[in-house]
C-alpha cells in the first residue's frame, strides 16, 4: 500500500511528529515540521542531523496549506482553524500511525478502550517477547510506530492507541483489533455525544476482513448496544468474567478459560495482576496470545510473571503498616472505580485536578463501602466535596504532592491503605500524569 507524497506538513514535534518526519525522510519525501509550543532539545537535535526542516512556537499557515498531505499530533483537534482550513482545501490530514501503516506489512496487534488498554498492550508484549517473537510496542507507548517502521525489523507491532490516533486512521488495517471498554472520557473532543466517543473507538474494527479477529469485552453494555447496530466480516472473539456461553474467553470457578485449541485454563490466583478489571485484560491478551499460536506454557508463564505498568496501580510503599499505592494513570471514573473496586483494606483516597465533565454517581457506593477520607488535590475540588461531602466524614484539600501524602498519612490506620486515583488530568498542578504519580512516589519515600 506504499504511497508517495510530494510535500508533507507535520504539525507538533514530539515523537510521533518526528517519527513520522524520519519515515518521510527515509522514503524521500520533503517534509516540514511545525510545533506551536517549544520542541525539546533532543528532537531538534534529531531532527537538525537529519536535515529536517521545523519551526516552532507558531504554525506557520501559508506553508502548511501548500502541503499535499498534513501528519497531525493526536493532541491537536480536528475543529482548530488550521485542521479545517486544511480538509476545506481537501488535504487529506492523518495520524502518524496511519502515515506508517503505508509502508509496512507486518502485522498490527491493536488495543483501544477507556481503560485497561495500557496494561493489556504491555501483557500482549510480555507474552510475545517471552516467547521469543519479534515484536515492539508503539501507539502511545515507546517509540512512535513511524521510527520503528524505518528499518522495520519487527514480525509484529504491539500498540495502545487512543481515540485521537483512531480518529487520523481510515486505511490502516490491524491483523487483530482489541476493545477492552467504552466508558465517557475525552467528550470535550467529541461534541459532548457519547456516540460520537464510541464511533470513535469502533474505528479499530473499521477495515477488518476475512482473516482478522476483533476480541472485544462482551461485558461492556456500550460495546453490546453498539455490536447490534454494525455489521463484521471478521472472526469474533469476545471475552467475559459474567458469562460462558458463546465467549472464547471466561472466567468459571476462578479460573480463566480460553476456548481456542488447545484450551488454555488458569487460576486467577497464578495471575501476576489482581482484580477483576486485570481478569479481563489476562483475558484479553491470552486471547490475542493463541491466535497467533503462541503455545499454553509460554502463555501462563507470562501472565504470572508480568509487572504491572508504572503509574497504574503501583505499589510504592509500606509505611508502619499503611499501604500507598501510585494510581495517577487513573484520569476519569471508570479507571478509579477499577481501582477503588480492587482495595481490599479501608482506603484514604487522594482524588482532583482538571475534571473532564466527571460524574462521580457511579463511584458512591465503593466510596462508602471503602473510604475513609479523601484529599482532594487539584485546584477547583467543589465537585468532589459536593459528590462525597455526605459519604465520607474527613475531607482536605491539598496544594501539593507532599501535602497531599502528608495529611493521608495523618488520616489512615494501621492497615489501610492510601490510593492516588485521581479521576481528573494533571494539568492545573503538574506538567502530566507521570509527573503527578513521580512526586506521590516521592512525598511517600521522605516519610
Amino acid at each position: 500500500m506504499s504511497k508517495t507524497f510530494k510535500n508533507i506538513a507535520i504539525l507538533g514535534a514530539g515523537e510521533s511528529g518526528v517519527g513520522a518526519a524520519l519515515l518521510a525522510k527515509a522514503k524521500g519525501f520533503p517534509c516540514f515540521v511545525s510545533d506551536r509550543g517549544e520542541i525539546k532539545e533532543d528532537f531538534k537535535s534529531e531532527m537538525e542531523a537529519n536535515g529536517i526542516e521545523y519551526e516552532e512556537g507558531k504554525h506557520s499557515e501559508e506553508r502548511i496549506l501548500e502541503a499535499d498531505l498534513i501528519i497531525k499530533s493526536p493532541g491537536i483537534p480536528e475543529k482548530v482553524d488550521l485542521i479545517q482550513a486544511a480538509l476545506k482545501k481537501g488535504i487529506p490530514v492523518i495520524s502518524e500511525i496511519e502515515f506508517a501503516g503505508y509502508y509496512t506489512d507486518k502485522k498490527m496487534i491493536c488495543i483501544t478502550g477507556s481503560n485497561g488498554k495500557t496494561t493489556t498492550t504491555m501483557l500482549v508484549h510480555h507474552i510475545l517477547d517471552k516467547a521469543g517473537v519479534k515484536a515492539s510496542l508503539a501507539g502511545n507507548i515507546g517509540y512512535s510506530l513511524a521510527r520503528q517502521v524505518v528499518e522495520d525489523k519487527s514480525d509484529y507491532y504491539v500498540l495502545e492507541l487512543s481515540s485521537f490516533q483512531l480518529d487520523g486512521m481510515t486505511e490502516f488495517k490491524p491483523y487483530i483489533s482489541i476493545l477492552m471498554n467504552i466508558t465517557p472520557d475525552h467528550l470535550d473532543r467529541y461534541d459532548y455525544k457519547m456516540q460520537n466517543y464510541v464511533n470513535s473507538k469502533f474505528r479499530i474494527t473499521q477495515n477488518l476482513g476475512k482473516d482478522n479477529w476483533f476480541i472485544y469485552n462482551a461485558d461492556d453494555p456500550i460495546i453490546q448496544a453498539e455490536l447490534s447496530k454494525r455489521e463484521f466480516d471478521c472472526n469474533m472473539a469476545p471475552f467475559s468474567i459474567e458469562k460462558e456461553e458463546g465467549m472464547t474467553g471466561f472466567l468459571s470457578n476462578k479460573q480463566i478459560n480460553i476456548q481456542l485449541n488447545p484450551v488454555l485454563i488458569m487460576s486467577i490466583h497464578d495471575l501476576s495482576l489482581k482484580g477483576k478489571h486485570n481478569a479481563q485484560n489476562s483475558l484479553a491478551a491470552g486471547i490475542a496470545s493463541k491466535i497467533i499460536e503462541i503455545r499454553n506454557e509460554n502463555i501462563r508463564e507470562s501472565l504470572s510473571d508480568f509487572k504491572n505498568v508504572e503509574h497504574r496501580l503501583e505499589f510504592v510503599a509500606k509505611v508502619n503498616g499503611i499501604e500507598f499505592i501510585n494510581d495517577s494513570k487513573a484520569t476519569n471514573v471508570n479507571s478509579v472505580w477499577f481501582a477503588l473496586e480492587s482495595m481490599m483494606n479501608k482506603t484514604v483516597w487522594i482524588v482532583g485536578g482538571v475534571d473532564k465533565g466527571n460524574d462521580y454517581d457511579s463511584l458512591k457506593p465503593l466510596v462508602q463501602e471503602k473510604v475513609e477520607a479523601i484529599i482532594c488535590l487539584g485546584k477547583d475540588n467543589a465537585k468532589i466535596k459536593s459528590s462525597f461531602g455526605g459519604l465520607v466524614e474527613n475531607i482536605a484539600e491539598a496544594d501539593t504532592a507532599m501535602e497531599a501524602v502528608a495529611l493521608a498519612y495523618r488520616f489512615a490506620k494501621q492497615n489501610q491503605t492510601v490510593l492516588l486515583s485521581p479521576a481528573c488530568a494533571s494539568f492545573d498542578l503538574f506538567e502530566n500524569y507521570e509527573d503527578r504519580g513521580n512526586q506521590f512516589k516521592r512525598a511517600v519515600r521522605s516519610l
